[in-house]
């Protein structure tokens, strides 16, 4: 867990990370809110895959109030791997959860809200960031690839 504090820096859990873009047509863009998409989100180049390094995915939300079940981030392995993913963030009854277990944030209707997930791929790691405070970390079933 040391490598994911350490890349958080004083608070900004961007700190140190590379910005990779993604791509509009890969993104279905949701209501309610009041900023023009153009404002809310960028996506180019596509999707990525990855199998090393400690990659760090940041995000805008905004789950309306009566919303349950929908899933805000997923980190999936590779094809045929024994689990399909290492990460789920889910929404049940305005609670935002590590699957349908742990809690991350427990109040998570009806706000704009900012998720950072680092992924540490070498000491099969995920920390979750809520609006820059760590809410979460745990040890993850490794793969040869993620996306």
């Amino acid at each position: 867990m040391g490598t994911l504090a350490a890349a958080g820096g004083s608070g900004n859990p961007t700190a140190g990370f590379q910005k990779v873009q993604l791509a509009d047509g890969d993104f279905q863009v949701q209501s309610p809110y009041n900023v023009p998409e153009s404002q809310r989100f960028q996506y180019r180049n596509g999707g990525h895959d990855y199998s090393s390094g400690l990659w760090q995915f940041e995000g805008y939300g905004y789950v309306p109030s009566g919303t349950s079940g929908v899933s805000v981030m997923q980190i999936h392995n590779e094809e045929g791997a024994a689990h399909s993913t290492v990460l789920m963030l889910h929404v049940y009854n305005g609670v935002l959860r590590f699957y349908s277990g742990v809690v991350i944030e427990p109040n998570i209707y009806d706000r704009l809200f900012r998720l950072n997930v680092m992924h540490d791929v070498g000491a099969s790691t995920v920390a979750v960031y809520v609006d820059g405070e760590h809410k979460f970390s745990t040890s993850v079933t490794p793969s040869k690839s993620y996306y």
